[in-house]
């Protein structure tokens, strides 16, 4: 079966991450220090209203996911080596079904908190990619995002119970 307008298509950066972070630090659990999510001059109009939002939702393209690796379509979720775990207890699941950077389309979606806007530079605390990768977007959370009732599959509830945290 065949997609209407199937192809490639190209994307342009809204903006650019800026971070102190060392990459051990991003690729880590915590991520409650600072960065920047500096908006490119001719985007900052988009910026009209986002003051007030507690909260972003910042997208990106995850540029140091190799070519090969955009063919991968199964792997293990590896952060939880971090968490004592060893490769070979790790289930391989589909990346649809994780967070893997590693998927056909390396777009990553963080939520963060915006501590404040200065000018067209938005601090925010929680974003967890490294210094330079390209911005596409930003949009506001909102109260309507919330989901009350959530589950997820067996084989993550015991990787949740067994880490602590995923």
């Amino acid at each position: 079966m065949a997609l209407s307008g199937q192809g490639e298509f190209s994307l342009m950066p809204v903006g650019v991450v800026r971070t102190k972070s060392s990459d051990e630090e991003v690729r880590g659990w915590d991520h409650s220090y600072e960065s920047i999510v500096e908006i490119l001059p001719e985007f900052e109009g988009a910026l009209d209203g986002l003051d007030g939002y507690s909260h972003l939702f910042v997208l990106c393209f995850l540029n140091r996911v190799s070519p090969e690796d955009r063919t991968t379509l199964k792997v293990r979720p590896r952060r939880l080596l971090r968490k004592g775990f060893k490769l070979e207890d790790l289930p391989l699941k589909g990346v649809f079904a994780l967070d893997s950077p590693v998927r056909p389309n390396p777009i990553g979606l963080s939520l963060v908190k915006l501590v404040r806007r200065e000018g067209r530079m938005l601090v925010v605390e929680g974003l967890d990619y490294f210094d330079g990768t390209p911005v596409l977007d930003v949009k506001p959370y909102q109260p309507e995002h919330r989901v009350e009732e959530v589950s997820v599959p067996e084989w993550y509830q015991d990787l949740r119970d067994r880490a602590g945290r995923i």
